[in-house]
């Protein structure tokens, strides 16, 4: 879209590109903006731009430095998160607040759907960063250092369901790796099932295990799961209950987090 809009762009596979950064260094820019980008940039590449470089983060630092805050948010049972701009530094999201923007999670909202919001909200909040910049307006806040957590990249097994857990744990986890990369479980032969949306529903039972009933239910370890939305594996994602008509699992059945050879 930039280049049909006579936009320059350059794509260097590292920020250490001397050519990249004798290009960049030759528009004379008064201010970086960065978002969702994975190296840390440079001192070289800080000082480049008359104010700085400004990254758009998606939470309310000093909560959830790191490279999953949409997800982090989520597993923790976060009630609210946003958008931070900060001035940045060689630590990691450690540099000072310009300005942040929160907005409530909800319920039922998976990492996907609030992730394209926050990417909105970022957007919305770098244009009134930039402009509160230009007057000369803007205000820095540093983070207070007693209140920071930390998130790590999601691994692609990070979506593996311990049954043994809450159902309202697992039921953010599940929330969490949607769309990627998927809660996940096994099936007795092997299979893996992705769990794309599941409720919590007050019921007891053998962790892991599939309750008797007509909808797709399985005990935890404190209350159980109605798996609503899944994904067989080799097949298109259904509706639990359709799942179980066409398995045809007996009630009983048992759950896996490990594939049977595994465990």
């Amino acid at each position: 879209m930039a280049e049909a809009e006579g936009v320059d762009v350059l794509q260097p596979t590292t920020t250490k590109d001397p050519e990249f950064l004798s290009a960049l260094r030759a528009y004379e820019p008064d201010v970086l903006l960065v978002a969702s980008y994975g190296e840390l940039l440079r001192t070289e590449v800080l000082e480049l731009a008359l104010h700085g470089a400004l990254n758009v983060h998606g939470s309310l630092l000093p909560r959830w430095r790191g490279a999953s805050p949409v997800q982090a948010a989520i597993l923790a049972g976060d009630r609210e998160t946003g958008v931070s701009i900060q001035r940045m530094v060689l630590a990691l999201d450690a540099g000072d607040v310009l300005l942040e923007k929160r907005t409530p999670i909800g319920p039922q909202e998976t990492a996907g759907a609030l992730a394209g919001r926050l990417a909105v909200l970022g957007g919305e909040a770098l244009v009134e960063a930039l402009e509160q910049i230009e007057a000369g307006t803007a205000t820095w806040t540093p983070q207070d250092e007693s209140r920071i957590t930390e998130c790590r990249k999601i691994r692609k097994d990070a979506g593996r369901m311990d049954f043994t857990l809450p159902a309202a744990t697992l039921e953010r986890l599940i929330r969490a790796m949607n769309p990627w990369p998927g809660a996940f479980a096994f099936l007795p032969d092997g299979r893996r099932l992705v769990v794309l949306e599941a409720d919590v529903i007050d019921a007891v039972g053998e962790p892991g295990t599939l309750l008797a009933d007509k909808t797709l239910r399985v005990a935890c370890g404190q209350g159980a799961l109605e798996l609503r939305t899944v994904k067989p594996q080799g097949k298109a994602q259904m509706e639990g209950e359709a799942f179980l008509r066409g398995s045809r699992l007996p009630a009983g059945t048992r759950l896996l987090s490990e594939p049977p050879h595994e465990s």
